[in-house]
């Protein structure tokens, strides 16, 4: 007959042995529902440019044109008279303000006194090849000479933004 001590020893591998099988299983189990298939990756490399056939280097006469049209529209040129007439009682004034045609831009042209900054005229927008002779100021002056300061805001004529400024002093004589 077995002893107990054998008995209990025999049961002991046993459990080992149904723990082995039940770890082994859930370890075979979990690889089986987890593990993907590898795929095979291939690359494909993409188009390449040809060698060129027909193409040829621009002339540096074109090369010239193009560099100019740049310049050209890069370029601005302020016109307005330094001196203007007012009229004390109507506030009209001889301010002569012009876009040449040659501009590429559209501008706006905002008149302000250097002692107190005050916007005394805004033109709205002047379009290239348009200018401006006559203009009634916003604000009326009292008699004598003022000093102000004519603001040239040039816009972007498709996206209509903001693309620079430039100033010029000028003098008002209210008579």
């Amino acid at each position: 007959m077995e002893t107990k001590q054998e008995n209990k020893s025999k049961k002991r591998i046993l459990w080992l042995l149904l723990l082995l099988l039940v770890s082994i299983g859930g370890i075979i189990t979990y690889r089986y529902f987890t593990h993907k298939d590898e795929v095979p990756v291939s690359i494909v490399s993409g188009d390449f440019l040809p060698d060129g056939k027909d193409a040829q280097k621009i002339s540096e006469e074109e090369m010239a044109k193009y560099a100019q049209a740049a310049v050209d529209a890069s370029n601005f040129n302020m016109v307005i008279a330094s001196e203007a007439t007012v009229n004390e009682k109507t506030a009209m004034s001889e301010l002569f303000i012009q876009n040449p045609p040659k501009n590429a831009y559209p501008v706006n042209v905002e008149v302000r006194l250097d002692d107190g900054k005050d916007l005394i005229y805004t033109s709205g927008a002047i379009k290239p090849g348009e200018e401006i002779k006559q203009a009634k100021l916003e604000k009326k002056l009292t008699k004598g000479v003022h000093k102000a300061t004519a603001t040239f805001s040039l816009y972007d004529p498709e996206t209509k933004e903001k693309q620079g400024q430039v100033a010029s002093g000028l003098t008002l004589m209210v008579n």
